[in-house]
Formats: C-alpha cells, structure tokens, sequence
C-alpha cells in the first residue's frame, strides 16, 4: 500500500509539475524558447508605442508587439485579436464587436469596452496618422463585453484601416494624458499586447522585450524577442547571432545551403518616380507620357538591382493584389516614341541631341536618396540609369542625391521636378489608392497629390463606400486605369524582397497575407510566436 501510495503521489506531482509548466498556454518548457533575435540595418525605429514610433512599417511593427487591435491577419487572413467575433449593421452603419474575455493590461488591470470606447474617443481628439477616424462617428460599449462603433457613412475600408490597425490604450493611463508625443513615463508603453516593452537603446538600435505571461491567446513562445542592429544578415544568420533577417536575394542561395527557410514575399513594395505635375512641362500628360515610354523599367532593374525585381505596373495596385486590373495601359520603353511626343508638344531638336522650346533647354532635377525598403537601407542607383534613359532622348539632367529626410522636405513642399521615392502597402486595402493619389493627403511623401482629374476624384470617393465587394473591384478597376493615363508619377518595379531565419527553434515565420496592419512586408508577424 505504501508504495502504491508512493506511486500515486509521484504521479499527481508530475501531473501538477508538467501543467504548472505549461499553465493555460498549452506550451511546454520544450515549445518555448529562451529568446528570439531579429536584425535589421537601422535599429532606431522610434519607441514602440502609438505616437513615439517612427510613421513607417517597422516603427508600427515593434508597437505592435506591445498593443492589440481588435481584429489581426496572419499567414491566411484576418483573425480574431481583442474583438473574438465581429458583425456589421448597413441600417445603422454599425460594426459591433464581441470582445475577448479574460484579457489583462500588463500592469495586471482587467481589459472592458470602456477601453475601445477611450481608444477611438482619443485617436479623434489626438490623431495617430495610421489610423483615418475621419468616417468614425462615435463608439458605445455595450456591457463591458462588447462594443459598437458607428461610423458616418459606409467605409469600406474599415477592418483593414481602424479594425485591425488601431492599437486599444488602456483607458486608466491616458485618460490623463492631454499630450501624447510628450508622454514619456514608462506606462505610455503598457498595452495587452504578447510582449511587454523593457528597453530601447537609441544609440544602438536594440529592443528588447518580454513574454506577457497572461496573454490571453497564451503565453508566446520565447520568452524575450530582441532586435538588433546589424548590416551584414549573411555573417550574423550563419553564425546564429539572430533568428531573422531581411536579406538580399544573391544571399538566398548560400543561407538556404546552411539550413536557413528562405521566405519570398509578394510584390507588395515599389519603388517610383515622383512628378511635380503643378508646374510645367509636367503638368502636360503628354509630357509624362514621354516620360514613360523613356523610361525602361527592366533595364532599371538588371543594371541597378542585377535583375531582381520585377517591372511595376503603371496602374499603382500591385499584379498580386486581389483588385488588380490587368487590361491598365501600359508604355513599353519607346525612345523614338517619346521623341515624337516631345516634338509634338512643341520641342525641338538641337544640334547637340538635346531638346529646346522657345530658346529654352529642355532640363531637369531628379533628386534621389537611400531608400528604405522593408526596414533595410537600399543604396539607390536607380537615378543614374534613369538619367541615361532620359538623356538618351534629349533630356538635359542633374541627378542630385541627397539624405531621404531632406528629399521627402523637398518633395512636401513641391519643391522639386522629379523624385525617386518608395512605399509599400500594395497588397493591403485598396484605399491605398487615395492615400497615394488624393491631392490633401497629409503624412505621406509618397502621395500623387493629384486633383487634376475630376472623374478620378469621384471613383476614389466611390470605392471607399461601396461595401460590395465585386462592385468595389469593378470601381478601383476603374481608377487604375484612369491612374495609368494620366501618370502622376510613374511606378517603376517591385523589388525582390526576401528574409531569412533559422528554423532550429521551431518558429515559423511567414508574410503576412496582404501585409501587416495597412500591408508592411515584413516578416515579422506577431502571431509567430504565439500560434
């Protein structure tokens, strides 16, 4: 009897030991693992919370391991996150959310729908430039399990721009808070998000974070994530100083040899030619045509980029974005073409090659800069090839390079001819199309600004109400092409974008579908390390 007693007990005290392990989480100490490392060239990113982050893609991905939307995406779509099920009312132009329960601030304070309700009162009073609240008329919590948002007319866009972008505060710590880009206590970064915030070197460019253990979709799987800054991904993902990288595709093929899962992302990035179409002769669709048909978007690519890349389309929406046209116009490179445009419009030849009107040189200024592509620093030649082609139909051109800050100054102000620039979010929702068109879109150098055609104006208008899906496509159809007759700027191709990582900790890492909150590819989805 003693023994058999002993036995039960060895028993019962394994049972409590291996589910004191593993808790609520379903994880065992063998799923976890000690810490996940991740690289990238720039490190400072900002401070990873709403309104300290740096406005590009990896400044809101380090926030968004700190706070929770309501609704997320992963590898397959969008998913449930604070909001567990979620319906939307035509009648009352409501979506209304069921929320999940049991979820805790890391400072331990329970989670309600009085925090949504704050978050969206807030953003409206504070704008946080990721999220358009602009169509949002209000929010009302239903108990403190749901939450109903109305808005003020249809918008289509909402799950993609205030549903699965917006980061929920905690209402018990900024509530008090009247100026956020000020707010420098160490609660501004409390949120209810997998990892809780610890440390930002500035001068290195390193983060560091924690597992949440109350999380409530589990307890993430490594229990610290660190980003480091580091240039070299071939070096430091051979050697197992990080788990992931961005890397550069002629590196595929040596880390693939040494184990490392080489992930390929979407054409969801692009790089492109920024026209001041306020001043002449660039405000002549003639003359941005012959532009186009100057430009060889493919020789751009195999002599800038050794040819990874591929040509972009003139119509902005990405060929892999579910809304894509594919009968856009397009303009093969033609320089003979672009002549007979030139001379149509008025220029003539001189005997040096290069075009003149009215006794004037045909010149201009290209400004150009390293680009960000994907969190990394790009070194841009593209303005040298570009300066050939247009030179090669008698163009007159300064190519000037310069740091990114000072061109996209200079490009705000339209203070420039033509610029090389870059964003992404072109697999995401298609109101990208009026974030990059619209002529008053603030807090994007990379935006058209274009006006100029009415009917273009009305159809972008269009498609962010019509909640119809198919009616919607038929509409952004519409748009591209308008966008591709009248250029007001020219794409040029998406850039080959690839990471890397080391599959020996049994994470798996993938590209978000559509990309990250408004469609950042990156690959660095936190749902990695909690599913």
């Amino acid at each position: 009897m003693k023994k058999s007693t002993r036995l039960v007990c060895k028993s019962i005290l394994l049972l409590v030991l291996v589910f004191g392990i593993m808790g609520t989480t379903g994880l065992s100490a063998q799923d976890r693992v000690a810490e996940i490392r991740i690289a990238d060239s720039k490190g400072d990113w900002g401070y990873p919370n709403p309104y300290r982050h740096y406005p590009r893609g990896p400044g809101y991905v380090r926030m968004s391991w700190v706070f929770d939307t309501l609704v997320w995406k992963d590898d397959k779509g969008y998913i449930p996150a604070l909001g567990k099920k979620w319906t939307y009312d035509p009648k009352s132009l409501s979506f209304t959310f069921e929320l999940q329960e049991g979820v805790k601030w890391h400072d331990g304070k329970p989670f309600s729908s009085a925090d949504v309700v704050f978050t969206i009162n807030y953003f409206k009073k504070h704008p946080y430039r990721w999220v358009p609240m602009g169509d949002v008329a209000g929010a009302e919590a239903m108990g403190k399990g749901k939450v109903v948002i109305k808005l003020t007319k249809p918008y289509a866009p909402f799950l993609a721009y205030i549903g699965g972008v917006m980061p929920i505060l905690p209402q018990h710590i900024w509530q008090n808070v009247t100026d956020p880009r000020k707010y420098n206590d160490p609660r501004a970064f409390i949120g209810c998000g997998p990892y809780k915030f610890i440390d930002f070197n500035k001068a290195k460019g390193t983060y560091l974070y924690e597992a949440f253990t109350d999380y409530y979709q589990g307890r993430p799987r490594a229990d610290r994530l660190i980003y480091i800054k580091a240039g070299k991904p071939l070096m430091i993902l051979s050697t197992g100083k990080v788990d992931l990288a961005n890397i550069k595709p002629d590196m595929a093929k040596p880390l693939k040899k040494k184990g490392m899962v080489i992930l390929v992302n979407a054409r969801g990035w692009n790089k492109k030619l920024m026209i001041n179409h306020k001043k002449p002769p660039f405000n002549d669709k003639r003359f941005r045509k012959a532009l186009a048909h100057a430009i060889n978007q493919q020789e751009i690519i195999d002599k800038a980029h050794r040819g990874f890349g591929s040509p972009a389309s003139f119509g902005l929406l990405s060929p892999d974005h579910e809304f894509y046209n594919p009968n856009t116009p397009t303009y093969v490179p033609d320089p003979a073409k672009a002549r007979r445009i030139l001379e149509t419009i008025g220029y003539v030849k001189g005997s040096d090659a290069f075009y003149t009107r009215n006794g004037q040189p045909l010149k201009m200024e290209i400004l150009a800069s390293n680009i960000t592509v994907a969190g990394e620093s790009v070194a841009d030649r593209d303005g040298e090839v570009i300066k050939r082609q247009l030179e090669a139909v008698g163009i007159r051109v300064d190519l000037v390079n310069m740091e990114q800050a000072t061109t996209d100054g200079r490009v705000k102000k339209w203070d420039f001819d033509l610029a090389i620039s870059g964003h992404g979010g072109l697999l995401g929702d298609a109101r990208i199309l009026n974030r990059m068109i619209l002529p008053k879109v603030t807090g994007s150098v990379n935006s058209a600004r274009f006006g100029a055609n009415k009917e273009l104006l009305k159809l972008l208008k269009a498609q962010i109400a019509e909640m119809d899906i198919s009616r919607r496509k038929g509409v952004v159809c519409k748009i591209q092409e308008i966008y591709a007759d009248e250029l007001p700027a020219i794409s040029l191709y998406y850039p080959a974008s690839m990471a890397a990582y080391n599959p020996k900790k049994g994470i798996r890492w993938y590209y978000t579908v559509g990309g990250i909150s408004l469609g950042i590819p990156i690959a660095q989805n936190k749902m990695s390390l909690v599913k």
